[in-house]
């Protein structure tokens, strides 16, 4: 029981290391920093597709 235990204690921890990272942002230097905020405007051209928000003609959707 005490082995079940401790496996399942360090599965745990190496499944949940990754993620607890995942989401610091690191710096040219390789110092943690405050994540850039994501931009989530897109943009569409004139026949409705996704386009980048600096080609001609495109319009915020």
């Amino acid at each position: 029981m005490r082995r079940l235990l401790l496996a399942v204690t360090a599965f745990s921890f190496l499944v949940g290391a990754p993620a607890a990272f995942a989401s610091q942002c690191r710096d040219a230097q390789g110092k943690f920093m405050k994540c850039p905020a994501k931009s989530t405007v897109h943009c569409r051209d004139n026949a409705g597709k996704f386009v980048k928000c600096s080609a001609p003609g495109a319009k915020p959707a």
